[in-house]
């Protein structure tokens, strides 16, 4: 199963050259980038741990670049993605995120249903990586 979060994740994975190209867009738009990384994907974890720090007066797409390469390899069994922060006051969120690396293996999710008062059922997802204790997850 392939996880389907952020911006072109219904696409193939991008090479190094197009998330060079996209580092590139997002500094012409003068957005801070940084770089998260998990081993729990479940879509509503949005808290992701934070790759050094956030990039606000970096203005080289090859030295983001390096740091995304250094987190793939100190990470290599997590998911990576990079971050596009828009500063602009009136505005100041996400302007785009997505995927640089995954894990070989993915195992997906559950669906857990639940029984509640009076014949209420609940649906919820679970990820299978989460099975295993933290830091042991692929």
């Amino acid at each position: 199963m392939k996880l389907t979060q952020g911006t072109f994740s219904f696409l193939p994975d991008l090479t190094d050259e197009q998330v060079v190209a996209q580092i590139e867009y997002c500094l012409k738009n003068g957005w801070a980038v940084s770089i998260e990384y998990t081993d729990d994907p479940h879509p509503r974890n949005s808290y992701w741990d934070m790759y050094g720090a956030p990039m606000f007066d970096l203005r080289d797409a090859a030295g983001i670049m390096g740091e995304v390469q250094s987190c793939r390899a100190t990470f290599p069994n997590c998911y990576v993605k990079v971050n596009a922060f828009d500063s602009t006051h009136g505005v100041e969120s996400l302007r785009l995120s997505f995927i640089v690396n995954r894990p070989k293996d993915e195992p997906g999710f559950a669906l857990v249903r639940e029984e509640a008062a009076g014949r209420q059922i609940r649906y919820t997802t679970r990820a299978y990586a989460t099975d295993k204790p933290e830091g042991a997850r692929y």
